[in-house]
């Protein structure tokens, strides 16, 4: 079953968090249609990977997509815009309120051609407040959360290599827009829902925020040695690296016994989480000492036998060739033109037992499905060649 197969999206996105979020609609199904400029929007080349330059990230944030090309400054371009709009039930664009509205796609004019249009936008900083024209992106809203502060050590603030902001946004900003449809179905009624880079980054570290709020206590970076229980942290072995961490007193318990020594158990320093946090460095430095004389397989089965969660930290290259990985099922192998070989290409991170979210097709090059599109439309081939020689599509 394909949820969404009557509902019609026209993602105007760039980067991450305006094409993740119409990745998702179209994993559920939905006609999700990616609008380029003529020439390629930036967020196609980055990271690039094929003959052409077209880039990794690009192939996996517009799977289930169509895609079509247009200058909408060209006057044939508004004709065809206008088209679009009112053909479509949902508009996704992570542009400034000022950009939308040279497009025309800001929500007032939006709703003068499709009454019951949802318009589906996320900004950097929100549409109020002092910073409400700047732009910016992922590792900006890090740094301003309190993330970059706490994240790699205390003279050295440090942003996350995944733009996890970004897919925080995309995903809180499909979920909402499948809350504007509800409401549309019930009511008539389309609506803005907007997301915020900032605001999703807030949320994340919301209860930090709330513990500095209440008790004033200043936290500062550790690496990667957790502050709120122990062993939380990152730990060396005879060949590689893994990750322990260790939340709650079952756990801890059962740590400790793995040790071998009562003082874990019977030190007052030790007694709960809170303060095994504010002494996180003496276990980390134990954890260590048990770590370095075990090869990384070793110290895995010893913990997984003593349901401690741990983990090897992978490369990129040893992620795919995980056997966990490949046993999820989760990477498609998928064509592309100029690839040498099939993109390992994410689905949707969620099994349904009645729902279809396969990647159904490949990501589109460039203005694949224009000609399609705007015959569906109602324009003719002559009509289609003239805008292509005009520049509008």
């Amino acid at each position: 079953m394909l949820l969404l197969n009557d509902v019609r999206v026209l993602d105007f996105g760039r980067f991450i968090a305006g094409p993740f979020c119409g990745a998702l609609l179209g994993d559920l199904g939905a006609d999700v249609i990616r609008v380029e400029k003529t020439s390629g929007s930036e967020d196609r080349f980055t990271s690039p990977v094929t003959e052409n330059g077209d880039g990794s990230a690009y192939m996996q944030l517009n799977r289930n997509k169509r895609g079509l090309t247009l200058n909408p400054k060209k006057p044939n371009g508004q004709i065809i815009l206008k088209k679009l709009i009112e053909s479509a039930d949902v508009v996704i664009a992570n542009l400034p309120p000022d950009t939308l509205a040279s497009m025309g796609l800001d929500y007032e004019n939006l709703r003068k051609i499709k009454p019951d249009i949802i318009l589906t936008t996320s900004t950097a900083f929100g549409s109020e407040g002092p910073y409400g024209r700047r732009v910016g992106f992922d590792g900006v809203a890090q740094a301003m959360s309190g993330n970059m502060y706490l994240t790699g050590h205390e003279n050295e603030p440090m942003r996350n290599y995944f733009p996890y902001v970004d897919f925080t946004t995309a995903s809180l900003n499909a979920m909402a827009t499948l809350a504007a449809i509800i409401h549309k179905m019930k009511t008539g009624e389309g609506q803005h829902v907007q997301g915020a880079l900032l605001a999703s980054a807030i949320t994340i570290a919301n209860g930090t925020l709330i513990e500095q709020q209440q008790l004033n206590n200043n936290r500062t970076a550790t690496g990667n040695r957790g502050q709120t229980s122990a062993p939380v942290d990152a730990f060396q072995t005879k060949d590689g690296w893994i990750l322990v961490q260790v939340v709650g007193d079952p756990l801890y318990a059962r740590w400790a016994a793995l040790m071998g020594e009562d003082q874990w158990i019977t030190d007052p320093k030790y007694a709960n989480d809170e303060v095994r946090g504010n002494n996180s460095a003496d276990i980390s430095q134990r954890m260590q000492e048990w770590t370095g004389q075990r090869t990384t397989t070793e110290a895995i089965e010893s913990l997984e036998a003593a349901r401690i969660p741990c983990g090897e930290v992978l490369s990129p290259q040893a992620a795919l060739d995980n056997e966990q990985v490949a046993a999820m099922n989760f990477l498609t192998p998928t064509d592309y033109p100029g690839l040498a070989k099939p993109a390992a290409v994410a689905r949707m991170p969620i099994d349904f037992s009645a729902i279809n979210t396969a990647i159904r097709h490949r990501a589109p090059i460039l203005g694949e499905h224009t000609n399609e599109i705007l015959d569906s439309l109602g324009f003719t081939s002559q009509d289609i060649e003239s805008f292509r020689k005009e520049g509008s599509i």
